[in-house]
């Protein structure tokens, strides 16, 4: 835990007392602060109460006494409409921080030089967050990940001199940091999302914008329009900018060249390394992930053979494009965490002939983008409430089954894709769907994966 003691003696209004939220008011508590908490839930105000922290309702309060009012990211700050207690906050003329501004602060505190990553996108901040981690770890250095990537940036150790902190942020984590500044800050992409909790995509992209215009270098990719515009401004106003890119030929950054990674400067190119081979790192956006990554270590010093060996020995993101087992000339891959179509497309264009299981509780849209890599679909394999709407639209574009179950799903696309003489192939879980008919999360689903294809026979497994 991270005490935070720059609110020492204060008292401080927090709302939001889920995973991070409590986490939040312990690392206050921790710290000396005196902590007000509320939830709407009141089972999430029962549980900090029993945790011993101080709970009251936050609309019969006086504000005027808070020093600060934190705020979870996951509670509407701007849009729809503020929530109740941001009101309350600006009516009293209280700052509203979030946990992400708490670390900032304690950095700041005790150890400002302490090397600090922060990353941010649309698209492929898990995947850059953990790979980063990996190439800092295997080069020995002390490194604590933590942040939106699901371990709350507050349960991490203390900031000291030496140790590496490679944090990944949401927008609503951006926005909730208003002094946020790192060694190197990570923008790889922006499109639409979240346009419900900010309004319009440039109110969305001025936040994520934030990140790297604090940033001692700062790290963009420039395949969209909004985030090249972003590295021009940030380079305007003084800042470092590394480019990067996976589609275009730079003349300063990183690029990619199918798996070559390129490395520019003053228009002449180099080959840094090649990810040929690396199966946690196949597929344009991997590349584009990799090229941020190479660019993060080399800020805060870390030496190219050691970015190079962490690339090549990164286990991968669970329930990402995870190989987890292989058998002949057929890997398994779990891509659990691709819940709608958008996010299964990157798994999908990344192999040539997939035994596809796919279905779940399904999103607005359906498969129906996904069509242009039906013709890498060798067999499709339905499951869940999904199944009937999937089938529809394969048609007869792609052969399927309605399997129903998971477990029927795996047994059958491995059976199908042993018999398969078209060369490698990938039997692969990227269902396009939300798990919640058959599982409480994707995690779960994910696991239940694996475990079904540890039970096949002759079947190694990776993980």
């Amino acid at each position: 835990m991270i005490p935070v003691t720059t609110f020492k003696d204060k008292k401080v209004a927090l709302f939001g007392l889920g995973g991070s939220g409590l986490a939040t008011a312990q690392a206050l508590v921790a710290g000396g602060a005196e902590v007000v908490a509320w939830d709407d839930n009141p089972d999430s105000v029962a549980k900090a109460a029993a945790a011993r922290l101080s709970t009251a309702d936050l609309r019969s309060v006086d504000w005027s006494a808070f020093a600060t009012f934190v705020l979870s990211p996951g509670v509407p700050l701007t849009h729809p409409k503020p929530h109740w207690t941001v009101d309350l906050a600006r009516q009293a003329g209280v700052e509203i921080i979030g946990d992400v501004e708490l670390f900032v602060r304690e950095r700041r505190a005790y150890a400002p030089d302490c090397p600090f990553i922060a990353i941010t996108g649309t698209n492929g901040k898990s995947t850059t967050t953990a790979l980063i981690a990996h190439i800092l770890r295997e080069s020995g250095r002390d490194t604590q990940l933590g942040g939106n990537i699901g371990t709350a940036v507050l349960t991490l150790d203390p900031p000291k001199a030496g140790r590496f902190y490679v944090v990944e942020c949401s927008s609503y984590q951006i926005d909730l940091a208003p002094t946020l500044e790192s060694t190197a800050g990570v923008l790889l992409n922006l499109t639409p999302d979240h346009l419900d909790r900010h309004g319009t995509m440039q109110h969305y992209a001025n936040i994520k914008e934030r990140l790297v215009a604090g940033s001692g270098t700062a790290i963009v990719g420039v395949d969209d329009s909004f985030s090249s515009l972003i590295a021009d401004r940030v380079e305007r106003a003084g800042t470092k900018v590394v480019r990067i890119s996976r589609r275009n030929v730079l003349g300063n950054g990183f690029y990619a060249e199918g798996s070559q990674l390129m490395r520019a400067s003053g228009g002449t190119s180099s080959l840094f390394t090649d990810l040929e081979g690396i199966q946690t790192l196949r597929g344009g956006h991997n590349a584009q992930n990799a090229a941020a990554a190479i660019a993060a270590c080399l800020a805060v010093g870390v030496a190219e053979k050691d970015i190079v060996d962490g690339l090549r020995s990164f286990p991968g993101l669970k329930h990402r494009m995870q190989p987890v087992g292989k058998k002949g000339d057929v890997v398994f891959v779990n891509d659990s965490k691709a819940t709608n179509a958008e996010a299964a497309a990157p798994a999908l264009s990344s192999y040539d002939r997939i035994y596809w299981i796919a279905g779940g509780l399904p999103k607005e849209g359906g498969i129906t983008s996904l069509a242009p890599f039906f013709p890498k679909i060798v067999k499709a394999y339905l499951i869940g409430e999904a199944a009937p709407a999937f089938a529809a639209t394969l048609g007869e574009a792609v052969p399927f089954e309605i399997s129903g179950t998971l477990e029927k799903a795996v047994a059958h696309a491995a059976a199908d894709a042993a018999r398969d003489e078209g060369g490698p192939s990938a039997v692969m879980l990227s269902p396009a769907c939300a798990s919640f008919d058959q599982y409480k999360n994707f995690e779960v689903r994910g696991d239940a994966f694996v475990g079904h294809v540890a039970a096949l026979e002759g079947v190694t497994m990776l993980v």
